[in-house]
């Protein structure tokens, strides 16, 4: 018997057998009754032969005392050591379950740190997106007001090609209506293309806040889970056993794939509102530039227009003072004809006298007919009324031709200020006028 276990039973070993005092002590005297007890065996034989030895009682009761001692000995041992373990059990799983409060604890903190960053990102993406919103319509108010000035400058060209006759001309008014008309259709391809590049943009937020809440969520809802869990004690009214629980479930995540998945959503989220930060930025430029280039060049229209009317008036006034001029030229030269029609009508009675005069002449007898001075005279007077006559005849024609010119000069003159009125009327009234309904910066802009 060990000194644990008389430790444990607190009981002594049970005494030996009787038997074996008898092997160990055996005398003569013994040995006389151990034959005396074989004679009696004999003498008793046939009342019962199958009876135990006092030995062997005592060994059969010894052996019920140390198989009873043994057992009592072990089941003490195992309440003991039961004890034992059902107190380093409990403390274990205090412990485990403490532990598990704790680690349950710094994970629902990493959930909120993650949780917070994505809330954080979502707002920026958010309000990152309104922005972007805005310079959308932006891009489609300025899109729109370039409709105008387009309508305008057709209109313009449609309404230059009814001048007539020479100023029917490609002047430098024309040619810059044509650049303007160029330029607003190369703005409207360049801002018809922001707008696409704005609105895929804005696809790729609302695409990265989709994510970005979708994880919000699933961390809300992991939150509620691991605090739930964190609240539980073992007086907790909820708790039952759960079957196959204790193990990993198909799929799960690691703490570092975790983590990475929120970073990189953040990190795409960052990225989409960074290239939305600097689309916002070249929309702007977009918008600033193209709204210059149309109304600089709407100046350089305004400037040309101005410059060829003041030209169209400049020329109208010089063709109607030369129309002036040449009336009162005509009115000079239809009185030089009267003049020279009286003056070749006042040399009939000289010449008739003259004439008359030789006729009568012719009459003179004999030697009488004499080319005297008188008769030389008279024929020179002929001929000088004569030469006179035929010089006026041909100032008249020459004068007649003239005012013919004049006339056909006139005409032209009339013709052509008529031209030029219509083309001041056309450049002012048709062109200039309806210029006057271009629209403002702030139109251009896309702020209106």
């Amino acid at each position: 018997m060990s000194t644990g276990a008389l430790l444990l039973s607190r009981e002594r070993d049970p005494p030996k057998p009787v038997a074996d005092y008898f092997k160990t002590q055996t005398t003569h005297a013994d040995e006389i009754a151990a034959q005396a007890q074989a004679s009696a065996g004999l003498a008793t034989a046939g009342f019962r032969t199958s009876k135990y030895r006092p030995d062997e009682w005592h060994k059969s009761n010894y052996d019920k005392y140390y198989k009873a001692f043994a057992d009592r000995d072990i089941a003490e041992r195992l309440r003991h050591e039961s004890k034992q373990l059902a107190n380093t059990t409990e403390a274990i799983t205090q412990r485990t379950q403490a532990d598990v409060t704790k680690k349950l604890g710094e994970r629902m903190h990493d959930i909120t740190f993650w949780k917070s960053e994505l809330n954080r990102e979502i707002d920026d993406v958010i309000a990152e997106t309104d922005l972007l919103l805005a310079q959308k319509k932006r891009l489609e108010n300025a899109l729109y007001a370039t409709e105008i000035p387009y309508k305008i400058s057709l209109d313009n060209l449609e309404s230059r090609e009814r001048r007539q006759g020479v100023d029917l001309v490609r002047d430098e008014p024309e040619v810059e209506l044509v650049k303007e008309v160029e330029i607003i259709k190369s703005v409207q391809d360049l801002l018809r293309r922001t707008l696409e590049q704005t609105i895929n943009q804005i696809r790729n937020n609302r695409d990265a806040k989709q994510n970005l809440e979708m994880d919000w969520s699933d961390k809300k809802e992991a939150l509620e889970i691991d605090d739930k869990c964190a609240r539980l004690n073992n007086q907790s009214t909820d708790i039952e056993y759960h079957p196959n629980t204790g193990q990993w479930q198909e799929f799960s995540s690691t703490p570092e794939t975790w983590a990475q998945y929120s970073h990189d959503n953040i990190v795409r989220a960052e990225q989409e509102r960074m290239a939305s930060i600097n689309l916002r930025a070249l929309i702007d430029n977009v918008i600033s530039d193209t709204s210059t280039d149309m109304h600089e060049q709407c100046n350089t229209v305004d400037t040309a227009m101005a410059k060829r009317l003041e030209e169209l008036n400049d020329a109208k006034a010089k063709l109607e003072n030369h129309l002036q001029k040449t009336l009162q030229e005509i009115a000079s030269q239809e009185k030089n004809i009267a003049m020279l029609k009286q003056a070749i009508a006042d040399k009939r009675p000289p010449m008739q006298v003259a004439q008359t005069r030789l006729h009568h002449r012719t009459a003179r007898p004999n030697v009488e007919l004499c080319r005297d001075p008188a008769a030389e005279r008279l024929l020179t007077e002929v001929t000088e009324i004569t030469e006179s006559i035929e010089a006026l005849q041909r100032k008249l024609e020459n004068a007649e031709a003239s005012l013919k010119d004049l006339m056909d000069t006139r005409m032209t003159l009339e013709k052509e200020i008529a031209v030029k009125s219509n083309s001041i009327f056309i450049d002012k009234e048709k062109v200039c006028q309806v210029r006057t309904r271009y629209p403002s910066m702030m139109k251009l802009t896309g702020y209106q």
